[in-house]
């Protein structure tokens, strides 16, 4: 058929799936008779997730392709995220003592003409409150282990903004359905071949069950082994390990100790002497890892402090071995082939990227995607954006390293200028006068508003000084009487919204 387009998808879990499902919704495909879409799928191949954690974006995400919110959160051991709560990131803790600040989703409380963010600045640091508590009520609706949301709103919707911890290998199920329903076509099947053209662009992949398959544009979603964009293309990686220092996790999944205990609504990430520990709440079991640098730690120190962390509850489950390197590919689109997911690189599972950069790859892929002329002809602007939103998102995690006033080396190495891009170098000295704003950022290369910048500065106690201009912010009443508010609202909401755990229950039961 003149003009027809096919995309090869070389690869299943999270990220070929959601490619695939996004790809057929927006582009039509139940309805356009000159495009195909195929998944190959290796059966042989697992998938890397062990629960994992979502950035609010995904709610859209889900909702767009057409998949049922409870269903969801129903086949995926789904539970709600409100956020992340940081756990010693900022003292090494004396012992039997403990101390976190949490980055909730909710961006702070606004009201035009009156910066709360100044005021609260200007406020007393030995007896403010903490800036997320302070600034919006999620804060204190997460510490009570309440859900974002009541059993009747719709879904995909609520008072506060949220996420999802789900189970990444029921999501790729999940998501393979829909795709499938969106028309989708699935080979189960081994690729053992990728064939150039004389030009270098992949001419066709050879594979042991379906012989050569061939497509317009082949996308990547072969996870951290790049089959086609690495391996076969030749494209360079460009580590930035020189920034972030983490290259391994060991996780596994362990039961609660009964099965009404209460429910976390944010993610745990607790540090420790070499990288930090991640806690997961699904429905009927937490994802738990430990991430650390090897540089620092050992592999068996890893362990011992993961086991720590279990209470030793680890002894006897699978516990799986994890290791990365932060860095993405120089180019991810390059002739006929494009990257998405871990064929495109990784950071590190800190404040959940990994999912955002596959949903920002599909997106991009779907809008500039050419249904005629050369297939490559995005390529550019594809990796410009890709690039800036990968090193955006690295100054981001560096944040959270660099602040930090803990002691061990591991600590003290993230702390060192040698370590910090440059461009964070420039926003930390300029925050030192004035807070984090929203003409820092450009936001289509950006994962984080300026506003989640506010949450981890002020919460690793970082000090913008604004005393030397207190006279410029006088209406230190009317900012009072809103922060009283915030906190009275918070309350409020507290008391009116569910328990996390009752309302993920009510969702399961009315299957």
């Amino acid at each position: 058929m003149a003009g027809k387009r096919s995309i090869l998808i070389v690869g299943g879990g999270t990220a070929g799936w959601l490619t695939a499902a996004y790809l057929a919704k927006y582009l039509g495909l139940s309805d356009d008779g000159k495009l195909e879409i195929t998944v190959l799928e290796s059966p042989e191949i697992g998938i890397i997730g062990v629960g994992e954690g979502t950035f609010p974006t995904i709610r859209e995400t889900l909702q767009f392709v057409g998949i049922d919110e409870a269903r969801f959160i129903r086949e995926t051991s789904a539970t709600f995220k409100q956020g992340i709560r940081f756990d010693n990131w900022v003292h090494t803790p004396a012992p039997g003592t403990s101390s976190h600040f949490i980055h909730p989703f909710e961006a702070p409380f606004y009201t035009e003409g009156t910066s709360l963010v100044s005021y609260w600045l200007l406020q007393d640091e030995k007896t403010r409150p903490p800036f997320a508590q302070a600034m919006t009520i999620q804060n204190r609706v997460a510490e009570a282990q309440r859900a974002p949301k009541r059993p009747h709103e719709g879904a995909f919707d609520g008072p506060l903004n949220y996420a999802y911890h789900f189970d990444a290998a029921s999501l790729a199920r999940v998501l393979a359905g829909r795709a499938r329903e969106l028309g989708v076509r699935h080979l189960r099947g081994l690729m053992t071949g990728v064939v150039l053209d004389e030009k270098g662009a992949i001419d066709h992949v050879v594979t042991q069950e379906h012989g050569d398959l061939t497509a317009d544009l082949y996308v990547d979603c072969s996870g951290f082994r790049a089959e086609l964009i690495g391996k076969a293309m030749g494209v360079p990686f460009k580590s930035i390990r020189n920034q972030l220092f983490t290259d391994r996790a060991i996780a596994c999944k362990l039961p609660y100790d009964h099965p009404d205990c209460p429910l976390e609504s944010y993610t745990i990430a607790a540090a420790h002497e070499a990288g930090w520990t991640w806690d997961i709440g699904l429905n009927g079991a937490h994802g738990i890892g430990c991430v650390y640098s090897s540089d620092h730690i050992s592999d068996d120190r890893a362990a011992q402090i993961l086991s720590d962390y279990t209470g030793g509850k680890d002894a006897g489950v699978e516990v799986r071995s994890i290791p990365f390197e932060a860095g993405y590919r120089e180019k991810q689109w390059v002739k006929n082939c494009v990257a998405v997911g871990l064929s495109g690189g990784f950071l590190e599972p800190l404040e959940s990227t990994g999912v955002v950069l596959i949903e920002a790859a599909v997106g991009m892929i779907a809008e500039l995607f050419p249904h005629n002329g050369p297939v490559d002809a995005p390529a550019r602007r594809f990796n410009e954006l890709m690039t800036a939103r990968f090193d955006n998102i690295a100054n981001f995690l560096k944040l959270h390293y660099c602040l930090s006033k803990r002691d061990e080396p591991f600590w003290r190495d993230n702390a060192d200028p040698a370590s910090i891009p440059e461009r964070l170098q420039e926003l930390l000295e300029q925050w030192k006068y004035r807070p984090p704003g929203r003409f820092d950022f450009i936001l289509d290369l950006e994962s984080f508003a300026f506003f989640n910048y506010q949450y981890i500065l002020y919460g690793m106690e970082f000090k913008t000084d604004l005393s030397p201009v207190r006279d410029e912010f006088p209406n230190v009443k009317e900012a009072e009487k809103i922060f009283a508010k915030i906190k009275s609202f918070s309350e409020r909401a507290t008391h009116d919204l569910p328990a996390h755990r009752a309302l993920i229950q009510a969702i399961n039961a009315a299957a």
